[in-house]
């Protein structure tokens, strides 16, 4: 598997670009990437990642399936420009127009981190959208964002170099991956690439300061409302949003499993991929 990163260079050439209006003020580029055929599982990404975060398990799913995942407003490939909300309820607005443009009436969805947040929103915002639900290592109550999400969205960080943001992202790959031989220099490239110039930069400042504890808090009392069937798919190593939040979404969400991948911290679809495809397929294939 560490020998078959794919470049972000080809990932990107594979994705697709698309405007779509209705998410904010104006008309926004959108990239995604879509391959496969079969039943649909949109994968959705969290900070300070895009995509590429599944370059190793789209192979393992598409398959199987038809495998589409966006670059979140204002991540990756997506639009930057500093001129629009970055919340998870503007990104869970990107997800239905993503949607509407591809005239899907459903998907299965399996997001990470905030992606998990987007996720919750949809389930119970416009629960009909979505057939299963995985959540891995996902935000939820007042787990996040973390300190140094925080740190990262102060307004100053504009001012950082691009070296800056790169020890800054380095390090937080480094320090949250269990399986070091997984963390090539070529996914490591690749993941930042995209925060790594004027535009880019400033992006993810604003990622960052668009974190809102509250948006996961006001819904924390509608979780036993959730009807869907939802794996919780868990990295157990990791530190920034632990796996006793992944063992409170399962009691509040009323059919909700938890599965601990236990050599794995936050980073799970890059750390574990056969793995993580694995436990996905079988979720989709139950009755």
């Amino acid at each position: 598997m560490t020998n078959n990163t794919m470049t972000a260079e080809a990932f990107k050439q594979r994705q697709k670009s698309v405007t779509l209006e209705g998410i904010v003020e104006e008309p926004v580029k959108v990239n995604y990437t879509d391959v496969g055929s079969g039943p649909v599982i949109m994968l959705l990404h969290g900070i300070p990642t895009w995509s590429y975060l599944f370059q190793a398990v789209i192979p393992e799913l598409e398959k199987e399936y038809r495998v589409i995942t966006p670059d979140l407003l204002g991540y990756g490939f997506s639009d930057q420009r500093d001129r629009f909300d970055r919340s998870l309820q503007v990104q869970a607005e990107l997800v239905v127009k993503l949607m509407e443009k591809l005239e899907l009436k459903q998907v299965n969805l399996a997001a990470h981190d905030i992606g998990g947040g987007v996720g919750l929103l949809l389930a119970l915002n416009e629960p009909e959208r979505i057939n299963k639900l995985v959540l891995s290592n996902t935000v939820a109550y007042d787990s996040w964002p973390i300190e140094e999400m925080l740190m990262m969205g102060h307004p100053s960080g504009k001012n950082k170099t691009s070296q800056e943001i790169e020890d800054f992202l380095s390090k937080g790959y480094k320090d949250m991956f269990s399986h070091q031989e997984q963390l090539t220099s070529t996914f490591l490239e690749g993941i930042m690439e995209p925060y790594l110039h004027e535009e880019g930069k400033v992006s993810l400042v604003r990622n960052a300061s668009a974190l809102n504890t509250n948006e996961t808090t006001s819904i924390t009392h509608k979780l036993p409302n959730i009807q869907h069937d939802v794996l919780l798919l868990w990295g157990t190593k990791d530190s920034w949003q632990p796996v006793e939040t992944g063992e409170e979404l399962e009691k509040d969400l009323p059919n909700g499993k938890l599965v601990r991948i236990d050599h794995a911290s936050h980073w799970v679809p890059q750390e574990a991929p056969e793995e993580f495809a694995a436990e996905i397929k079988k979720f989709m294939s139950e009755k």
